[in-house]
């Protein structure tokens, strides 16, 4: 039976991977962008959203993340990040999305005299705002926020104590980004082992545009939870019948680590040449911890169910495999135990089952 995107968007999604300035809805982007005094390329919401697929359509990691000089630009106050906080949770709650992590980086919004606690503050009270519309609207939302360092500056471990202090408000969890090559995980060594000493979960990008090294430094060296993006982790497979795993790749499987795929940003950066070509297929045929993500909706002009139609459209996946994504992701995520269990086992399998009879 042919999925539909329609029921797509209706069913239970998780979301790992999601940056907050990554998914701003042009229309905010130009109101906001006009109180700032900011330039923008159009101030046509509709051309603006065009004009940012376009501009991130362009096979370099580097390019693509200049176009977020836009819309750092346009947060840097406590309201506007607040405001953006909550369109992103009703967003994500309107495609079905029930359990979402949404990073971002704080040393990034300091330009108007903000602290990096206001700014967390500001972020954390605007996702518990649009999660409260969204369950009034009958779509609730759970939404978890990590903080993210920039990977070529020097606050990791500012922003690593940063997230520790506010893990009771909504921070879950920590997350270093920024371009890959030349800036090495190891770089931000104190901080792992400080959220480490903490029992504090993260994760880190990693494997996107660079390779196998970057994956194992941050795996065998910081001790990450989970690989951001993480799919250059095929170059370490060897075609055949069956495929030969390298020892990361065994290693990765075994272990679990879940690996956060963002299909259209990964052909967007040209980590990937097409979403045919993929390695997800071949990542799930051989049952590593696959998850399925945005990244940067604005960028890609994507959703969680956009991204599982395109899949289901390539790889001929149905209800079962969309559940094991989601029910992959649920488990990855960076909460408790007893609360991914309820949602996987009360919201996530239920949905499903009547789809899969």
């Amino acid at each position: 039976m042919a999925i539909s995107y329609e029921d797509i968007v209706k069913v239970p999604k998780a979301l790992l991977h999601d940056h907050l300035d990554g998914g701003l809805r042009p229309a905010t982007i130009v109101e906001l962008a006009a109180e700032a005094g900011h330039e923008l390329p159009t101030t046509d919401p509709e051309a603006l959203g065009r004009w940012f697929a376009e501009a991130a359509n362009s096979g370099s990691l580097e390019r693509y993340l200049e176009t977020f000089a836009h819309t750092v630009a346009v947060m840097q106050t406590g309201p506007a990040l607040r405001r953006v906080a909550r369109e992103c949770a009703l967003d994500l709650a309107a495609d079905g999305v029930v359990y979402a992590e949404v990073r971002f980086a704080p040393e990034q919004h300091l330009e108007q005299n903000l602290s990096l606690d206001e700014v967390v503050d500001a972020v954390v009270t605007g996702f518990r705002e649009g999660s409260a519309l969204a369950a009034e609207a009958g779509t609730p939302i759970r939404v978890g926020t990590l903080l993210t360092a920039m990977r070529h500056a020097a606050r990791s471990q500012e922003i690593a104590e940063l997230a520790v202090r506010h893990r009771d408000t909504g921070v879950v969890g920590f997350d270093i980004a920024g371009a890959e090559a030349g800036f090495p995980p190891t770089r931000h060594l104190d901080a792992f082992e400080y959220l480490q000493r903490e029992n504090f979960h993260f994760t880190i990008h990693a494997g996107e545009a660079f390779g196998l090294p970057s994956i194992w430094q941050a795996i065998q060296w910081c001790g990450a939870d989970r690989l951001g993006h993480g799919v250059r982790i095929v170059d370490d497979i060897t075609p055949g019948n069956p495929p030969v795993l390298g020892r990361l790749a065994a290693y990765v499987r075994d272990k679990r680590i879940p690996l956060e795929l963002c299909p259209s940003s990964n052909v967007q950066t040209g980590a990937a040449a097409s979403i045919a070509d993929h390695p997800i297929g071949l990542l799930r045929d051989l049952r590593f911890r696959v998850t399925v993500n945005t990244d940067n909706r604005l960028m890609s002009g994507t959703s969680m169910s956009r991204e599982m139609a395109l899949l289901v459209d390539a790889f001929g996946y149905g209800w079962k495999e969309l559940q094991w994504f989601t029910i992959n992701a649920m488990k990855s995520a960076f909460i408790p135990f007893d609360e991914r269990l309820k949602i996987i086992d009360e919201v996530i399998k239920p949905a499903y089952a009547k789809l899969i009879g």
